[in-house]
């Protein structure tokens, strides 16, 4: 009972936390660039900007909210989880689970009436595939959880382009692609970094079951089929050389912190790498952006 009257009452920031708002941000980035390139350059799409980035987010924190209170128990056995509202009692399962539930509701309702069907369902599709398929199936029960549950997280850049165009293209499916080859060697290079409370927790990551030197060369790997796959909207039409010359220097530099990962034993290249899997993502993605409109401009 003392240690139960030590905890502090919930603050607005710790249901904030709830939502990973940095992971959210990331997923609205592309998602925006999915909206953009999906719109002629002369016509920005309000509609689907503000009300696909409302319900998208919503849903987006919704999930998060759910995987915070599946995970509550080995949260605590983890250096970087070990605070999280849940899993120290700042906030209970019910209360995060209500919160999700608004979250969510609210989400789906905006995208289904000021956005479109569609989008709303697919938004559903990726909340239920990460919140409850990745989080309480894939996860522990196989090393490969983050190939096989990394379409949900692909699923933003598709999300907003059929915000706009209310259809499913193959250009969108290009951006999942590429978010979806992104995804392994991301996650893999913390997995690496934090495989001991993976293995305190008894997660079936793939350093802990495979070994950090197998799971590096996945890493290297996986980066070489990310640059290939980042091509193709080039060789597709989507885009121009401009996106093709970021893709190509921005490939570069992963495949540098691939290869340092591989080829040294300091722990500290694997949060290099990791922390460099964001800015690329980011970059690539802003990568589209300028090609799309500075084709225009000087057009």
């Amino acid at each position: 009972m003392a240690k139960i009257s030590m905890i502090k009452p919930a603050l607005w920031r710790d249901y904030w936390e709830l939502t990973k708002p940095r992971v959210v941000a990331l997923m609205l980035l592309t998602a925006w660039v999915g909206m953009l390139l999906a719109s002629p350059p002369d016509i920005f799409p309000w509609q689907a900007m503000i009300f696909g980035t409302l319900g998208i987010a919503c849903c987006a924190g919704s999930a998060a909210v759910i995987n915070h209170i599946i995970e509550r128990r080995i949260d605590i056995h983890m250096r970087r989880t070990q605070h999280r509202p849940v899993a120290t009692g700042r906030v209970s399962p019910v209360q995060a689970m209500m919160f999700s539930l608004i979250l969510g509701s609210a989400g789906l309702a905006i995208l289904i009436f000021c956005v479109n069907q569609l989008t709303a369902w697919l938004t559903l599709l990726s909340l239920l595939g990460y919140a409850l398929f990745y989080t309480i199936f894939l996860k522990r029960a196989t090393p490969q959880n983050i190939v096989i549950g990394g379409a949900a997280g692909a699923a933003p850049p598709l999300l907003g382009w059929t915000a706009v165009t209310g259809d499913i293209s193959g250009f969108g499916l290009l951006l999942v692609l590429i978010i979806y080859t992104w995804t392994p060697p991301h996650f893999w290079a913390l997995a690496i970094y934090r495989h001991e409370d993976y293995a305190k927790a008894k997660l079936p990551m793939l350093p802990v079951t495979h070994g950090i030197r197998f799971t590096k060369l996945c890493i290297l790997l996986y980066t070489v089929l990310l640059i290939a796959s980042t091509i193709l909207p080039f060789l597709t039409g989507m885009s121009g050389i401009t996106y093709l010359l970021c893709a190509l220097g921005l490939g570069a530099g992963f495949m540098y912190y691939a290869c340092k990962l591989y080829f040294s034993d300091d722990p500290s290249n694997a949060m290099s790498t990791f922390s460099y899997s964001i800015i690329y993502l980011m970059g690539l993605f802003v990568g589209f952006l300028l090609d799309h409109y500075l084709h225009f401009i000087l057009n």
